[in-house]
């Protein structure tokens, strides 16, 4: 990377992808499900430990996958945050499920569990968990409340992967989870998902309809004699070359994190004195969460314009961003969900959000200089 402006993202290598690409190609096996599937997958079982793990051509496609296990039913509802990417939605929307959008927690970001319990109706058939920035929902009271209730939890990780909740994986302790490897992401391969199925008792059915709604996977190991259409399902399988890719990616998934974390907490460091002036806020991470640095944000004080500090930070050549546009706010969540109470901090804090760039090889002359020009665009602002 040679340009002076600072990108928000930029995709880490490892240096072994296209040695294990060229190696599928003289493998002669390019489909999916080949050898660096399998690795990959294994992989994840053994990180996860969850009882099975299927890859997918990305998070949307394991959100969809999820939605077909679940037999969501037009009119079905589904518990989830507004503050959420539009794939946690749109997933079970193409099954004619109904969104039903929640405030979120003030200090993570995450789904406010209190407000779970009083959005359940009659309708209601699962919950959606959404792990913002790799911190974890309190998945214990999620938990306790989808038993009493018989609700299915489905763990929208797609920010999660090597992140965890009192010891365990994010995704894995749901009963079923959705990973992305998108480039943006920590581990990645460009565009890939996977699904975790944590209830052994959907292990055979997603497999089925991963494989266009068939039984391949159980003729390739030898089960049945011939595999033929058994139920719904579609073609959620990723290539083998996008699969070579990612297991470079997950070999060095353990030093990936930690330089993420360097860098995660030079931020944190170098912003605790804007955070002891009461202009910004700093991300919280509860003591059970152990999280894997995905992202770092600021939560800009609400006298501070968020637009103009953006376009300060851009005329000096940072890519700073924000997201989400709440889900309950936009036409077609308007049109296909509801909203269940006012979701105030969700539209309070949304306005207000500032992502910083980081990526695994920031360097920390680029990360003062991000800092530096925020200071001066957060003074200006505020002066």
């Amino acid at each position: 990377m040679t340009n002076k402006r600072i990108p928000f993202n930029w995709p880490h290598m490892t240096g072994k992808e296209l040695y294990y690409i060229a190696e599928a190609h003289f493998n002669g096996r390019l489909a999916g499900d080949g050898p660096f599937t399998k690795l990959c997958h294994n992989w994840l079982q053994e990180r996860t430990g969850s009882s099975k793990a299927l890859l997918t051509h990305s998070c949307t496609a394991s959100l969809e996958m999820a939605a077909l296990l679940l037999d969501i039913q037009p009119g079905d509802e589904i518990i989830m945050p507004s503050y959420t990417f539009v794939s946690t939605a749109n997933a079970f929307v193409l099954r004619g499920g109904i969104p039903v959008f929640i405030d979120i927690r003030e200090d993570t970001l995450n789904i406010n569990e209190r407000f779970i319990e009083p959005a359940i109706t009659p309708r209601t058939r699962a919950i959606v968990p959404v792990h913002y920035a790799g911190i974890a929902c309190e998945m214990d009271t999620i938990m306790s409340i989808a038993k009493n209730h018989n609700l299915k939890v489905v763990e929208d990780a797609a920010q999660g992967v090597m992140a965890t909740y009192k010891g365990r994986a994010l995704g894995s302790i749901g009963d079923l989870g959705a990973y992305s490897f998108h480039e943006t992401k920590n581990v990645i391969s460009g565009e890939g998902g996977a699904l975790l199925i944590n209830d052994h008792k959907l292990s055979l059915r997603a497999e089925i309809i991963r494989e266009k709604g068939t039984n391949r996977s159980q003729f390739y190991r030898g089960e049945v004699d011939k595999y033929t259409w058994q139920e719904i399902g579609s073609s959620f399988l990723p290539g083998e070359l996008i699969a070579a890719f990612l297991w470079a990616q997950f070999e060095e998934a353990d030093k990936i994190t930690q330089k993420r974390m360097v860098a995660w907490q030079r931020y944190h460091e170098l912003l605790a004195p804007l955070e002891s002036s009461g202009v910004i806020r700093r991300p919280v991470i509860p003591k059970e969460c152990h999280h894997n640095a995905h992202m770092y944000y600021v939560i800009l004080g609400p006298e501070i314009d968020r637009q103009k500090i953006l376009d300060v930070l851009n005329r000096n050549d940072i890519n700073a961003v924000f997201h989400y546009v709440p889900l309950h706010s936009s036409p077609a969540g308007l049109r296909y969900a509801r909203a269940h109470g006012s979701l105030e901090i969700t539209n309070k804090l949304s306005e207000r959000l500032l992502r910083l760039p980081l990526w695994v090889d920031i360097t920390e002359s680029k990360q003062n200089k991000v800092i530096d020009v925020l200071k001066e665009a957060i003074y200006s602002a505020t002066h």
